[in-house]
């Protein structure tokens, strides 16, 4: 999976998550603090997904999509507390929950990948035997010249 693809999906999660929000929002209290940690961690997926697409190295973009996961499971989170708590039911969470889960695998896999490729690049300096290299290194002595003469 590609990690345009990731992007996509995740920004086709967060619309859907805007959505979500906007309705749980208005289911009281705890609806409200739901909706608006869930908003948070549901954008933040595409959005680090994005950043890491234009990431300045290697290093820079595992990070990014290290954050992305991090938002992935977050985002689990809060679906699950807010069907739990009644703010939700399950019939509005399944493809959310679903995506949420399918993002955090995806993202899981391109992060391994990423790493591993990281591991390929790293040159591997390895100690040489002593015994190649004595430690005093006698000059030859010059060939004898023959005289001409």
């Amino acid at each position: 999976m590609s990690d345009s693809q990731i992007a996509s999906r995740a920004f086709e999660f967060g619309r859907r998550i805007v959505k979500l929000c906007d309705v749980w929002v208005k289911r009281g209290l705890g609806g409200r603090h739901i909706a608006t940690q869930l908003i948070k961690c549901g954008t933040l997926i595409g959005a680090n997904a994005e950043e890491a697409e234009e990431a300045q190295t290697k290093a820079d973009f595992i990070a990014k999509l290290c954050i992305s996961r991090k938002e992935a499971r977050e985002s689990i989170y809060w679906l699950k507390l807010g069907v739990a708590s009644n703010v939700g039911t399950s019939a509005e969470t399944v493809w959310e929950l679903d995506e949420a889960r399918q993002l955090l695998a995806m993202i899981r896999s391109a992060v391994l990948t990423a790493r591993t490729g990281l591991d390929r690049n790293v040159i591997r300096v390895v100690p040489l035997p002593s015994s190649l290299f004595p430690l005093s290194v006698q000059p030859k002595a010059p060939p004898p010249s023959s005289a001409a003469s």
